[in-house]
């Protein structure tokens, strides 16, 4: 009765344990949740009232499929200042989120059997995404503290080859690819005529002074074969309004502005007045958070570290620690450790497995500084 590419669709992994961490929480147990990737820092309140004026302005009827104007210009302006990429508002398009930014671009570039590289720690929904267009997604290695594998991408690539997707700073592992590694990773594209898929989700969030890099920027030829993805939700703390962009080639575009019109025609209009204003305002608030969240990095990090062999993260909000260490008979694999931690501690974190890494757990660091501690002091306890 169903189609068999829904069957093969996995569950989202950081999802899994919602029903159980509720049947806990119903039994009085306190949970500490390091699972969720949301920042817990409220939505800017510029952000705020520009949605509600937005309303109260009557901006709740249908809007342009691509995004109104005002925000793709805005965009316009902050892609060619902080990215170093030039566009216009044909090269831009306004999803709802990322995730279906990411769905509409693999959707549009890939026929049954193409090929999409991804180095892996990765995050489980580009592999699925890539599955539900009948694509083929290539896992590749990447080197020691989660560094990009050059050369692993370029052996991994073969005339089915459509695309490869990267992902800085990562999630899970935290790490931020070199401008040398993303700039061998552009020319082994361009050499191949292989599409690049860059996910920026997370380029506020970068630490001990390292800078983020834009594929995009590294000149008008690569800029072509490179698609952007990015989004308002982790940088703004506009989780709920779901509201990312795509930048692209205007071909691409167009074929992506065809596809959301079938799909969920414009976003939000008053969410992406909201967005807009995100732009527009004092930037100061941002800064500060991301200040606050090296501070936790640095905690989590220095905790995470007595407990398990940890990489140091360099940006994003995880620590992606291996718990080889900590496998046992009774606990064999990091999704049992994950279970144990939550039923013995009440602490919540990802299993390795969700990101095609076994022997880890992914630990975001997006509560308060005392609850990260108390976390960690209750898995020192039961570890």
């Amino acid at each position: 009765m169903l189609s068999e590419r829904i069957t093969r669709l996995r569950e989202s992994g950081t999802v899994k344990f919602t029903p159980l961490i509720e049947k806990l929480r119903e039994k009085g147990k306190d949970i500490i949740n390091f699972a969720i990737g949301e920042p817990d820092f409220p939505t800017p309140e510029p952000i705020v009232e520009a949605t509600i004026r937005a309303l109260r302005d009557g901006k709740t009827k249908y809007g342009v499929v691509s995004g109104i104007k005002e925000l793709k210009l805005a965009l316009c302006e902050k892609l060619r200042r902080e990215n170093g990429i030039e566009c216009n508002e044909d090269n831009l398009i306004i999803t709802n989120g990322s995730k279906q930014g990411l769905f509409m671009v693999i959707h549009v570039l890939c026929n049954k059997g193409d090929e999409v590289i991804i180095p892996r720690p990765l995050w489980m929904t580009y592999k699925e995404q890539v599955k539900f267009a009948d694509a083929r997604p290539v896992i590749v290695d990447t080197k020691e503290n989660f560094e990009l594998d050059v050369d692993a991408i370029s052996n991994a690539i073969t005339e089915r080859t459509k695309a490869i997707i990267i992902n800085t700073p990562n999630n899970p592992s935290g790490a931020v690819f070199s401008k040398r590694a993303l700039k061998e990773v552009a020319d082994i594209a361009l050499e191949n005529r292989v599409i690049i898929i860059t996910d920026e989700t997370y380029e506020k969030f970068v630490y001990d002074g390292l800078k983020h890099y834009s594929i995009a920027s590294f000149g008008d030829e690569i800029r072509e074969i490179t698609i952007t993805v990015n989004s308002f939700s982790k940088s703004y703390c506009m989780t709920g309004f779901r509201v990312g962009y795509v930048a692209a080639s205007e071909e691409i575009i167009a074929q992506m502005v065809k596809l959301q019109g079938h799909l969920t025609t414009n976003v939000c209009t008053f969410a992406q007045y909201g967005a807009l204003e995100a732009l527009r305002m004092d930037q100061s608030i941002i800064r500060e958070m991301v200040s606050e969240f090296e501070k936790r990095r640095n905690l989590a990090f220095r905790l995470a570290s007595k407990l398990f062999d940890c990489a140091k993260p360099r940006g994003a909000f995880y620590v992606f620690p291996n718990i080889s260490d900590r496998l046992n008979k009774r606990i064999k694999t990091s999704e049992e450790l994950a279970m144990y931690v939550l039923e013995k501690a009440g602490v919540v974190m990802v299993p390795g497995e969700v990101f095609g890494t076994p022997n880890h757990v992914r630990i975001a660091f997006t509560c308060s500084k005392e609850k990260i501690k108390e976390g960690f002091e209750r898995m020192e306890k039961i570890l």
